[in-house]
């Protein structure tokens, strides 16, 4: 018990000591987090500065309950106050372990996104630690989330002395639940196998129902697709197991694409070849791995072209493609008019010269 001090009520004693505690317990923070930061600062590593910087709030709060938990012997309070005093501890110190594990586990996940840059060309591993470790850690949180809030509803007895019943009736509520939850458990359970089965990944380029675009966001449930003009996609997860769908860069970023026309037979394919090769090997986005052009299709008046170059990833090969569609038309258009389609007719002229027939070919 603390000694109260002649003239002051014992309340207003422990009153001063507990903010004496607090304070004492924050400026030992202050003290303790700069000299860690100073010595973080000091290495090459981003490691020790993510975690510092993710970790100082909740060891701020949970150092303060501590010293007020270590306290709680020398105060002069009452049988009822300590009871109260203890329900408070139990329900707040559990809040604070807590927070202090999910806030771990976001350093862990900002670490692996921090060490795992997908800006190269080949970011193909990067992509996948990154995915792994974003579904991994929303798992992880929501598992954290439970167990904490179980462990502050034991610290309240009335509710600990349900327990058994609670036990007893956890199968018939878990059928219940889960014939009430079935689309939204299918998905979770979904999430956690695309988390080690990877048919996606984070920047993943795929055609979603028809739609063009980029993995931008993996969730337990659903995941969200950026489709080329900044629209968003939001598609169940469990629609990537069940479902099929393109991916452009499941092993790798370098795509082959290929550009058609529809030209005249009489067209000199040997010439357009050779201008192809000269607008691609001149063109910055194009790879250097291939290129060619072919007859893919003959028809009566017309004939398929089809030209195919490579590039290191999905949006470049794409602009490739349209800079090799102008500059073909453009050479096309300026020095082989003769290449685009035309209407042919046969004139058949009678011997009396009176009559003339066309007949369309």
């Amino acid at each position: 018990m603390l000694t109260s001090i002649p003239g002051i009520p014992p309340w207003l004693s422990d009153i001063a000591a507990v903010a004496l505690v607090i304070l004492g317990a924050l400026i030992f923070h202050k003290v303790a987090m700069y000299v860690a930061v100073r010595a973080a600062r000091r290495t090459s590593t981003v490691v020790d500065d993510l975690m510092l910087e993710c970790l100082s709030a909740p060891i701020r709060w949970l150092l303060v309950a501590l010293s007020v938990s270590a306290l709680e012997p020398a105060l002069n309070l009452s049988e009822g106050m300590q009871i109260v005093w203890r329900r408070v501890l139990g329900i707040v110190m559990p809040a604070l372990l807590g927070w202090l594990a999910v806030r771990l586990l976001g350093a862990m996940h900002r670490i692996v996104q921090a060490q795992a840059d997908i800006s190269v060309e080949d970011n193909l591993r990067a992509r996948r630690r990154r995915t792994r470790s974003a579904i991994l850690n929303r798992v992880a949180v929501l598992v954290v989330v439970g167990i904490t809030f179980c462990l502050m509803l034991m610290s309240i007895p009335s509710i600990r002395s349900i327990g058994v019943t609670l036990i007893a009736s956890a199968g018939l509520a878990a059928l219940a639940i889960g014939a009430a939850a079935q689309p939204t458990l299918k998905n979770l359970i979904a999430g956690l196998q695309m988390a080690f089965t990877e048919p996606i990944r984070l920047d993943d380029v795929v055609i979603m129902d028809g739609e063009w675009g980029r993995i931008e966001d993996i969730r337990l449930t659903y995941v969200v697709v950026r489709i080329w003009d900044d629209r968003r996609l939001v598609v169940p997860v469990s629609k990537f197991l069940e479902e099929s769908f393109q991916n452009w860069t499941r092993e790798t970023s370098q795509l082959m694409g290929s550009v058609f026309w529809q030209l005249d037979p009489a067209t000199d394919i040997a010439r357009l070849r050779e201008k192809l090769g000269e607008i691609i090997r001149a063109n910055p986005r194009w790879d250097r791995r291939f290129f060619n052009l072919q007859v893919t299709e003959a028809r009566v008046d017309s004939i398929e072209v089809r030209a195919l170059m490579t590039a290191r990833d999905a949006s470049v090969a794409f602009d490739l493609r349209c800079d090799v569609r102008e500059a073909m038309l453009d050479f096309m258009r300026t020095e082989m008019p003769e290449a685009f389609t035309r209407n042919r007719a046969d004139l058949v002229i009678q011997s009396t010269g009176a009559e003339v027939v066309s007949s369309a070919g």
